[in-house]
């Protein structure tokens, strides 16, 4: 059912940004430690990173505020730099992260009852505060405040819902997906807690009984997301607040899970996307100002997508 990729494939990411390349030394052709660290430690002065963090403000903000309909204010900035793997102990990462924490506020960017709130604070939303704090823990900051808050906002179900607050009792997939990257994060960056894994590991099982992508009353596949329209069997990167199938496998590889059969409907669909090239098209670009480009255009061959389709076969392949 697997197969490694090919070395035009390789060879065809690793003529990139340096933040495609370490990842593919680490995730996919196992280099040595030294080496992807060398490459991983140019992010901040090359590329798509360095293009970021010239774009921060002395105000701490990126486009003036925390966080904004579009893609390109501080919560996106941080969002980008967490995946674009910005070393959270390099200098430019401190130092960023050392102007957002003490110079941004949510003010006017949600319920006025937020507007005194440090960044790393959050608003009330689960699905934005799963954003903020994935990024705040990947880069060492104290969300402590947003993960008791989470905690306290699960389902039943399993999963999380930004409608919960107007008396929505089924989980959401975007909203879930979006917590549970931040409970993982705050696992590997603290050491976490038995009450953080419970939780993190019931919101998994939530996407699990699905098979990631199916209704657990019938069975039937879940086609669009009622809020956002996205198709979920539709590839996207960045995602933002967006579930897709493959955003959802990814979280399972970086969880570590070992896969059972309710992944394999899932990973069948990515094989089925996979060019002749070698290769995976970008499907889908949410519309909004982003703070960079980083692909070449719906229906071209991407490597940002390519590469996160080939780590999760290599999971798979692996832990299966």
């Amino acid at each position: 059912m697997m197969s490694n990729p090919d070395q035009k494939t390789i060879d065809w990411l690793l003529d990139s940004d340096p933040a495609i390349r370490w990842q593919v030394m680490r995730d996919l052709i196992h280099s040595p430690e030294k080496e992807i660290a060398q490459e991983r430690a140019r992010i901040f002065s090359e590329g798509f990173g360095a293009k970021i963090l010239e774009l921060q403000r002395t105000d701490g903000t990126w486009s003036g505020v925390a966080w904004n309909h579009g893609w390109n204010s501080t919560m996106h900035a941080l969002i980008l730099l967490r995946e674009l793997g910005l070393d959270p102990a390099s200098d430019a990462a401190i130092q960023a992260m050392k102007l957002v924490r003490d110079k941004v506020t949510w003010k006017g960017c949600g319920p006025e009852e937020c507007d005194q709130n440090q960044f790393f604070a959050g608003e009330i939303e689960p699905c934005i505060n799963g954003q903020v704090a994935a990024s705040g823990a990947y880069f060492n900051q104290n969300v402590q405040g947003i993960i008791d808050r989470l905690l306290g906002e699960q389902l039943s179900d399993g999963g999380w819902n930004c409608d919960a607050e107007f008396g929505s009792t089924r989980s959401s997939f975007n909203t879930t997906i979006c917590v549970l990257e931040a409970l993982l994060e705050y696992e590997i960056s603290t050491g976490g807690n038995p009450e953080v894994k419970n939780a993190r590991l019931h919101g998994q099982e939530y996407l699990l009984e699905r098979h990631l992508f199916r209704r657990k009353s019938t069975g039937k596949t879940i086609e669009y997301d009622r809020k956002g329209g996205a198709i979920w069997t539709s590839f996207a990167f960045p995602t933002w607040w967006h579930y897709d199938i493959l955003r959802g496998l990814d979280y399972l590889r970086k969880a570590d899970v070992t896969p059972d059969e309710r992944v394999k409907e899932a990973i069948e669909l990515v094989l089925s996307k996979r060019n002749h090239d070698g290769r995976w098209h970008l499907e889908t670009h949410y519309p909004g100002k982003n703070l960079v480009e980083l692909n070449e255009g719906v229906g071209k061959s991407d490597r940002w997508i390519t590469l996160r389709a080939l780590s999760v076969l290599d999971w798979y392949s692996a832990r299966g």
